[in-house]
């Protein structure tokens, strides 16, 4: 069983290229907006490559990262930051396609599924694809390939954690719910929640942890971190984390910093 900057102008250039119908191969340039064709539908992500190997030749490690629901790959990168956070890595800020929601009934902004068969499976399609590009192309560590998204992109986090939880080695939702956890394996995970949160009401979240921690086989009573995280430890090497501010729905400051943090601590294992 397996378990488990620089430069924001550049950016927004590399973003605005014209659609092409297959997956780029990798540039000179550090950023690249590649784009894959997924049953007929062109889906584009934009890509900040590592500034150097780990060692020559060497694997690196993978971040996907999710925006939520009205956002964009362009808000994502700026947002979440993670390639000034962790520059040896690559880090995928996907797009999200046209998607129902609770605010936006008539789905006119960018989201992603919420659960399986959701949307023809058409975001774990693509997760699939990005993910064969990266580890193929862009000489990306299969054992390091990490997942963390915000709002309805950390409900999508959870819903990759429940049906390719084989090929991560940790996720971090953030002011997320979350399903499908009785198909889920123990996997190392942190989850950012707001007390006042309007939109994924703090209830909810809080439901949403103790399912997860129960899936981890996590300790009932946790221990309190220098950093104001809640730490569950799990025998089966797939600890929960929990950072609990009293703020409402947004991206925390810390959330990116401590996300980071923690994915370095974690690589998938294989029997």
């Amino acid at each position: 069983m397996k378990k488990t900057t620089l430069i924001p102008l550049c950016l927004v250039l590399l973003i605005a290229f014209p659609v092409t119908a297959e997956p780029k191969k990798p540039s000179n340039s550090r950023y690249q907006r590649m784009t894959w064709t997924i049953d007929g539908v062109t889906r584009q992500a934009a890509v900040a490559k590592p500034a150097t190997g780990e060692k020559e030749g060497g694997r690196v490690p993978l971040v996907f990262a999710f925006h939520g629901h009205g956002g964009n790959m362009r808000s994502a990168a700026r947002k979440f930051g993670f390639h000034k956070l962790w520059p040896e890595a690559i880090i995928v800020y996907a797009q999200g396609l046209p998607t129902p929601g609770k605010t936006d009934p008539q789905g006119k902004k960018p989201g992603w599924q919420k659960v399986p068969g959701d949307q023809g499976d058409r975001d774990l399609k693509f997760f699939d694809a990005m993910l064969k590009t990266m580890v193929n192309d862009l000489n990306a560590d299969p054992n390091r390939v990490y997942v963390t998204g915000h709002s309805n992109g950390g409900g999508f986090t959870y819903l990759l954690w429940s049906t390719r939880h084989q090929h991560l080695a940790a996720v971090a939702p953030s002011a997320a719910g979350g399903r499908g956890f009785k198909t889920m394996e123990p996997l190392p995970a942190m989850h950012f929640a707001g007390k006042k949160d309007p939109v994924v009401k703090f209830e909810t979240q809080q439901r949403v942890m103790a399912s997860a921690r129960k899936v981890n086989q996590c300790n009932d009573e946790p221990k309190k971190l220098k950093n104001g995280c809640l730490l569950y430890e799990s025998e089966d090497g797939a600890p929960f984390v929990s950072y609990i501010h009293p703020g409402a729905h947004g991206y925390h400051d810390r959330a990116a910093e401590l996300t980071v943090k923690f994915f370095k601590m974690h690589q998938r294992k294989t029997d």
